[in-house]
């Protein structure tokens, strides 16, 4: 009687169950990303690691951040830790290269290795859908103010943090969330 009560809820209330050993993903991960190269990622991939989102441009006064995140990846990657760098010419108009000109120059100036993506718009008309969910998130909500803002994204695809542009990916803020981040299951 339970079962046929159960089932009978479930037709009714149109609700979707997961098959066994399935993971539903967050939405900060149910997005679909062109790489810097072009390639479509499905950010579902990041699943079940911490991800730090960041806007990024080549001519902005925090542009040298470059450096600490890519310190960051190289410190943390092994152990779980995924950057992902999207360029945005929203904010002064200080990333106005080519995809193939941002990637060269991240090489070539800061060893870039972490993960890019193609140049979107992460904040009014024209707003990437996955900047659309991050700046409207219920505990991180409001718009992207500049270029080097991050985002963290837990192991269970959960925005769990946020910092403005002024504060270093070496700081204490950052090192401790994502250290948290890691030693956590989710």
């Amino acid at each position: 009687m339970k079962l046929l009560t159960a089932l009978a809820l479930t037709v009714l209330t149109g609700a979707q169950t997961q098959p066994s050993g399935v993971t539903k993903v967050s939405a900060a991960l149910n997005f679909t990303m062109n790489s810097i190269d072009g390639r479509p990622i499905d950010l579902s991939k990041y699943h079940g690691r911490v991800v730090l989102m960041v806007n990024v441009a080549s001519q902005c006064g925090y542009t040298p951040q470059y450096a600490g995140l890519e310190e960051l990846y190289k410190k943390y990657a092994a152990n779980g830790l995924s950057i992902l760098g999207f360029p945005s010419n929203d904010f002064g108009a200080q990333e106005p290269g080519s995809d193939a000109e941002i990637a060269q120059f991240c090489k070539q100036n800061y060893g870039v290795e972490f993960d890019m993506f193609s140049k979107i718009v992460v904040r009014g008309p024209g707003q990437a859908p996955l900047y659309k969910y991050l700046t409207t998130h219920p505990k991180f909500s409001g718009q992207v103010d500049w270029n080097f803002e991050k985002f963290l994204v837990g192991r269970n695809g959960e925005v769990i943090g946020r910092f403005k542009s002024e504060i270093e990916p070496s700081s204490k803020q950052i090192l401790s969330a994502i250290e948290n981040a890691l030693a956590s299951k989710q």
